[in-house]
């Protein structure tokens, strides 16, 4: 059932006449269908259906945890959009942008390292360091090699050079971002590779092992490509997918750690055949570690098996002198269960688990996909913020907003003319004419999602996040863009009034007086 060993037996089986008779070549050809089957209804069938199960139940947890499928009783189609969409929201803060240098080669350089452009076209040396690094190969020639040393040179200049310009740039505020820490590292460990040669070779960490870590900075670019949608959900399916993944390789580990410690309790002295050898053995923690860690697939449990039920001489001798009663054998009695539970729960249960997170969160990952709005897009819109509040204050002046909604991308891009959507949204309007990053973003997903007129009640479900949680002291909101189209229509009503009565008694003045002449 798990693919192990059995084309070993359909092959003796194929072979077989009768009991205790000589086995004769293909004589039994017809009991091939009996393993074909087998295999087709107790291993793609049946163990499917097991991972199925597994995954079902999986999510049918994580679901009662979450809560979910409470809330989706009370809620609409439109309203359970808006509600992930808060969710998304709730984690997505406003930062302070870089500050821009004050000397002119601290602007120009700041104005270079910060455009996409550049970073593109060190994205592409880095693919292409690392396409020169894959055309090493053995017994290459004096000039090749040469050749090949120079180009690397050459690379290594190219990021060297990039870090000065981001320090000069940046200042110190270089270091505050990982990414800009790890290349730093790197550039320092290839610049000494390069000055000292063999000498940084003999270190546990080579440089040249460093350099392959920084292809994994390609991922960054990739969401600023609109064409690879497909490999920005992958990336993140796996990126939201890491913190359940620990916590299921925790638990791999406790059962192999309470498997290590029965299997040194019972097999520790068994003789080294088939699957057991020098290094696969149940004789120390870490050599049992090792053999658990392959079963956890399957891989070489039937060898293993087949060593621990070696009970009987010829193949063991239970007379000799070990400190187990046994001698050197195994137990069939104990390896059986031993062996088949340990399978069953790792890899059938625990290592299925993998599967069942990385499945739910790509689903999760394509839901917001077809949705159209996912984490990229709230990305993308504080981004854009930094660029009209610096500072960071969470706050962009009224008149402002139309701009600000017109320099987003699709899909939460609202291009002008946009004054008519923008009073529509009912956006809150603070002291002094300011609005908040929040309120903007709220109303900019109702409107993409067609739901301005959709409201999470707190007394009819709980939202995902306050709304008014974490706003600064000076969150003060005064009006709306509603109520200040309204005082602005109002107003030039009344102007208008005002215009035509001192229009109209002027005339009445003018009429007055040539009646009276």
């Amino acid at each position: 059932a798990t693919f192990k060993g059995w084309v070993e037996i359909m092959s003796d089986a194929t072979d077989a006449k009768d009991v205790d008779i000589q086995p004769e070549y293909e004589t039994n050809v017809y009991i091939l269908l009996y393993f074909v089957f087998f295999i087709i209804f107790g291993s793609f069938f049946t163990l499917n259906l097991f991972i199925g199960v597994v995954i079902d139940n999986f999510n049918q947890q994580k679901r009662m945890l979450r809560g979910d499928g409470t809330i989706d009783m009370f809620m609409t189609e439109d309203q359970k959009k808006y509600y992930n969409a808060m969710k998304k929201m709730g984690s997505k803060k406003p930062t302070k942008a870089l500050p821009r240098p004050r000397f002119a080669l601290g602007r120009f350089l700041f104005d270079l390292t910060t455009n996409q452009k550049f970073d593109i076209f060190i994205m592409i040396c880095i693919f292409l360091n690392m396409v020169c690094m894959c055309l090493e190969h053995h017994n290459q020639s004096h000039t090749y090699d040469l050749v090949l040393d120079y180009i690397n040179t050459l690379f290594v200049i190219i990021f060297a050079i990039e870090c000065i310009m981001k320090l000069i740039a940046l200042n110190f505020k270089y270091f505050t971002m990982t990414w800009n820490v790890f290349d730093f590292i790197i550039v320092i460990a290839s610049v000494l590779g390069q000055a000292l040669g063999e000498i940084m070779a003999q270190f546990v960490v080579n440089p040249t092992l460093l350099r392959v870590v920084r292809v994994a900075r390609i991922g960054r670019i990739l969401r600023l490509v609109k064409g690879a949608k497909g490999i920005r959900t992958l990336l993140f399916a796996l990126a939201v997918s890491m913190p359940a993944l620990f916590n299921i390789g925790l638990l791999l580990f406790l059962v192999m750690f309470i498997y290590s410690i029965f299997g040194m309790s019972f097999f520790a002295y068994v003789r080294k055949s088939a699957g057991i050898t020098d290094l696969f053995n149940f004789e120390t923690f870490p050599n049992s570690m090792i053999v658990l860690f392959p079963m956890c697939t399957t891989a070489g449990w039937s060898g293993v098996f087949q060593a621990l039920t070696n009970d009987r001489p010829p193949d063991c001798n239970p007379t000799l002198n070990t400190p187990s009663h046994k001698g050197d054998c195994g137990d069939t009695a104990i390896a059986t269960p031993f062996l088949v539970s340990y399978v069953i729960i790792t890899s059938l249960i625990v290592v299925n688990m993998y599967i069942a997170v990385i499945l739910e969160n790509f689903n999760q990952a394509q839901e917001d996909v077809q949705q159209g709005l996912t984490d990229d897009d709230y990305d993308m819109y504080y981004e854009k913020w930094q660029r009209f509040d610096p500072s960071g204050s969470q706050f962009i002046n009224y008149d402002q907003l139309s701009d600000f909604v017109d320099d987003l991308e699709p899909p939460l891009r609202v291009s002008k003319p946009n004054q008519l959507i923008l009073v529509r949204m009912n956006l809150p309007i603070c002291e002094y004419d300011r609005m908040h990053c929040v309120d903007i973003l709220d109303g900019l997903t109702k409107h993409f999602l067609g739901t301005l007129d959709t409201e999470i009640a707190s007394n009819e479900i709980d939202a995902p996040i306050d709304m008014k949680k974490d706003r600064p002291k000076d969150y003060h909101p005064i009006s709306t863009t509603i109520q200040r189209q309204r005082e602005l229509y109002l107003s030039r009503l009344i102007l208008r009034r005002f215009r035509n009565n001192v229009k109209r008694r002027r005339n009445e003045q003018k009429g007055q007086e040539l009646t009276f002449e």
